[in-house]
């Protein structure tokens, strides 16, 4: 099978540091060539608790979508997602786009609707693939960003992963925490 581009949205909101290097972690065994946008702190939207930490990431994988989505399950579950006694939501993984695909795949909407609703998906979407174009709408991601209206209070944080830091502080330097 060809390798194929997967965008991947990654959110948590308790242990954030933890849980998010724990994905990144077992993405990266998944994903070839993976990149990660820099990371966002936000005020949580449709779900009670605490601010989310928030980033995305690009890569490839030969995986068929729904064998894809299976692992990204499974990686959530290690991570305390299923757990009957959690706190918060610890790891969530969304695919965001696979490839171009367009449409419902056994409940699995693509492209993810929250690419375009949710700043903390459209604005790091627009930073690590400014270039891509969101297929059903055929506009570069950093187009969207630069017109979108969305009213969401989020700000850049600073993150290190693998000794690097995923946020540029320029970015994070520019905004002040609310």
């Amino acid at each position: 099978m060809p390798l194929t581009r997967v965008l991947l949205g990654l959110g948590s909101n308790n242990r954030r540091e933890q849980n998010l290097t724990a994905g990144l972690d077992a993405l990266e065994q998944l994903l070839g060539g993976m990149r990660c946008s820099p990371v966002f702190e936000s005020l949580a939207v449709g779900y009670k608790g605490d601010n989310f930490y928030n980033l995305v990431v690009c890569g490839t994988t030969d995986l068929p979508l729904m064998e894809l989505d299976r692992r990204l399950k499974f990686i959530e579950a290690d991570n305390g997602r299923y757990a009957p006694d959690r706190k918060g939501l610890p790891l969530d993984i969304d695919v965001l786009l696979y490839d171009d695909l367009v449409g419902n795949f056994h409940g699995l909407e693509l492209p993810r609707p929250e690419t375009l609703k949710n700043a903390f998906v459209l604005w790091p979407l627009a930073l690590l693939a400014p270039d891509v174009t969101h297929p059903s709408t055929g506009r570069r991601f950093a187009e969207l960003w630069r017109e979108s209206t969305i009213e969401q209070q989020l700000w850049p944080v600073s993150f290190r992963w693998r000794g690097d830091e995923l946020t540029p502080a320029a970015l994070v330097g520019s905004f002040s925490r609310p």
